[in-house]
Parts: structure tokens; C-alpha cells; sequence
């Protein structure tokens, strides 16, 4: 009887040990590699050296480059040089007969602008006229001076007149030399208002040529043909010589201080992007605005193809040092909870967060003031990976 019921034991014994084996068996076998990256500790990232992952992390060693420090930088704004700018008024009233320029225009200097007929220029002439008559008037008077005395002094050698004649001779003819002087002066007056006005002597009804009197675009007019104009001092056009510009901007009085004249200044401008324009600090302000608290700073540069156009707005960068420092890809650069992060390579696949400190971006590249050395490499491509994981 026992031995039927051992039986039947053994064999439910030896089916529930046939089972466990296979679960002990897949319990036993390695765990895959799941994850490609891992962190094997606080700020690091570990990508196993068999991850097809690994390819897509790029590594560049850090580059030491010469980078502007201590840089005041300021809002500008592109101004026409008042050095080489003109107003152009009339030298007379006059009525306007032709205009033979327009806004925009390109002139250069003695170039005719606008042609005038006025009752003045005749005026002109007959004063022309008047002071040359005045002058040989003068000198005629001069020569019968001149023989008065002599007669008179002859007289006075055969004593027929007294010496007092010829005293009076002499102080007439001291006058007479006055006279002349004076009808000469008068003349090379009237002479050289009609060379101002670019008409001839003799001649009535001449009309009178406004002339550019520098060379540069024509920005400015107020003037149309036919108009009579008597206000001499309202300019009819503006001129300016746009191949030299202004570039003024306001700087906080806390960093005027690191400005000097003649320095090298670099100014950016919103109509060209990316670009770099240099210039030379010009001007800077002897008041400081009491609103503002800013002090004025004029910079002058060159424009020698027109690009740079008044009121164009801008950055000039003024008051730069140079210094040699890191610099990495902007695209190695991260931000987390407005801190700049870098990835450093420590080892092959091993890889550490690096808070950075950011200087000034030139191109593509950032100067790294500090968190990095010149023998440190850097994630420059993948990097989102990284901080994915």
C-alpha cells in the first residue's frame, strides 16, 4: 500500500523539477544592452564603445584665438559727415530759370546747379562800369596835379610865385595819388563780385550760374524752376560727400572712460548683418546729458561704395582689447536654466558636463572666459543626444 502512494509522489516531484529548470535558465542568461548611453555618475554620459551611437558624436579640440575683452558696445546710428557737407544758397534775388539737377543726383564740384536772371547782376555791371570811369576820372585828375606843381615850381625858381604855391601844389597832388588808390579799389571790388557772380563786365541781361561747390549726392532741394527768390541765406539744396560717414552713438558715462580719440572701433549695422565695418573714434562729447547719462561719441569711417546711408541704425563696438582665449563652436553650446553647458571628452565614450562662462561671439565661434583649457575637447556635433540621455 505505501509503495503505490510513493510512487505517484515521485513522479509529481520530478514534473515540478523538469519545470523549474528552463525558468532557472532564462533567469541565468546576461541582460542586453538596452540603453547606449548611461550615466555612470552625476554629469557624465557613458556611450559603450560598441554603440552605433558613438558615430554620431563629433569631437573638436578647443582653439586658442585672439578675442575683443572689455568691450563698451552702444546703439549707433549713421550720420552725413558735417565736414563735407554744403548748402547751396543765391549770391543775388533773382527769379529761377532752369534747375539742371534732382535729389539723388551725383555732382561734382563746379558743376553747374541752377541758372537765375536778376535786376542785381546788372547792377553789378554798372557798378563795374561806374568805379573804371571813377578811375581814369581819378587819374586824369592825378596828371593835372602833376603839371600843376611843376608849373608852379618853376615860378617859384623865378621867383613869380610865392613858396606857399607850391606847398598847396604839392598837398593837391598828395590827393590826387589818394584818389586814384581809392577809384582803383573800387574797381577791383566791383571787378571781383562779378568774377563771384560769373558774369563779364559790359554786358547787361546776364544770367547768373549757381555752381556745386563741392563734389558729393545731392540730398536736399527746395527749389523749382520759374520761382522768384529774394531770401538769401534759406539753402536751395543740401550736398554731401558721401564717401566718408558718421557713425555717433550714446555711451553710459560709467564707460566713457575706457575711450580714447584716433582708436580703432568696429560698428555692425542692422542692414547688414554679419558684416563688420571699421572705423576711428572722431569726437568724444565734453557734457555728459544729465537725462540720459550719456556722453556723445562720434566715430568717422570710410563709405567708399555708398553702402552705408544716413540714418542707418546699428552697434558700435568701441574701447576693444584683445586677448587670447578658448574658443569653441557656438553649436557646442547649450543652455540649461540660463547657464551655458558645454560636453568635454574625457575618454573614449566618456563624456562630462562643463559649465562655461561666455565672452564675445565672433562668426561662428565663442571665446570662453572660463570652464575650459587650451587641451580639452569638446562635443561640437550631438550634443542634443547627450543631454537626451
Amino acid at each position: 500500500m505505501l509503495k503505490k502512494t510513493f510512487l505517484p509522489v515521485l513522479a509529481v516531484a520530478a514534473l515540478l523539477t523538469s519545470c523549474e529548470k528552463p525558468e532557472r535558465a532564462v533567469q541565468a542568461e546576461p541582460k542586453p544592452a538596452a540603453k547606449v548611453a548611461e550615466a555612470s555618475k552625476s554629469g557624465q554620459a557613458v556611450i559603450p564603445a560598441d554603440s552605433p551611437q558613438l558615430a554620431q558624436i563629433r569631437v573638436e579640440p578647443v582653439t586658442m584665438t585672439m578675442v575683443a575683452v572689455d568691450t563698451v558696445s552702444s546703439p549707433g546710428k549713421v550720420e552725413a559727415n558735417a565736414n563735407r557737407t554744403a548748402h547751396v544758397v543765391l549770391p543775388l534775388t533773382g527769379r529761377v530759370t532752369a534747375v539742371n539737377t534732382k535729389i539723388g543726383d551725383f555732382v561734382r564740384q563746379g558743376q553747374p546747379l541752377l541758372t537765375i536772371e536778376s535786376g542785381d547782376a546788372d547792377a553789378a555791371v554798372s557798378s563795374s562800369l561806374q568805379a573804371q570811369a571813377s578811375v581814369t576820372q581819378a587819374k586824369s585828375a592825378l596828371a593835372k596835379a602833376q603839371m600843376d606843381l611843376d608849373r608852379q615850381k618853376d615860378l617859384f625858381e623865378h621867383g613869380a610865385v610865392p613858396q606857399k604855391e607850391v606847398l598847396n601844389g604839392e598837398a593837391v597832388l598828395v590827393q590826387a595819388r589818394a584818389g586814384v588808390e581809392q577809384a582803383q579799389a573800387v574797381a577791383e571790388q566791383a571787378k571781383r563780385r562779378l568774377q563771384i557772380l560769373g558774369i563779364n563786365a559790359g554786358n547787361f541781361g546776364q544770367r547768373v550760374t549757381v555752381n556745386s561747390p563741392i563734389s558729393g549726392k545731392v540730398l536736399e532741394m527746395s527749389v523749382v524752376n520759374g520761382e522768384f527768390r529774394n531770401d538769401l541765406s534759406a539753402p536751395l539744396m543740401t550736398i554731401t560727400d558721401l564717401s566718408s560717414v558718421w557713425v555717433t552713438s550714446d555711451v553710459p558715462e560709467t564707460a566713457i572712460r575706457l575711450i580714447r580719440p584716433g582708436e580703432a572701433c568696429r560698428i555692425q549695422l542692422s542692414a547688414y548683418p554679419g558684416e563688420n565695418f571699421q572705423g576711428r573714434v572722431a569726437l568724444i562729447g565734453d557734457v555728459v546729458d544729465p537725462q540720459t547719462r550719456t556722453v556723445k561719441v562720434r566715430a568717422e569711417m570710410p563709405n567708399p561704395g555708398g553702402r552705408l546711408k544716413p540714418e542707418m541704425f546699428g552697434n558700435i563696438q568701441l574701447a576693444e582689447r584683445t586677448e587670447l582665449r578658448p574658443t569653441v563652436p557656438a553649436a557646442a553650446i547649450i543652455s540649461t536654466d540660463g547657464k551655458a553647458i558645454v560636453w568635454r571628452e574625457k575618454a573614449k565614450g566618456v563624456f562630462e558636463k562643463v559649465m562655461v562662462t561666455l565672452g564675445t561671439q565672433t562668426g561662428d565661434r565663442v571665446a570662453i572666459i572660463s570652464g575650459l583649457a587650451s587641451e580639452d575637447r569638446v562635443v561640437v556635433d550631438g550634443v542634443m543626444l547627450l543631454s537626451a540621455n
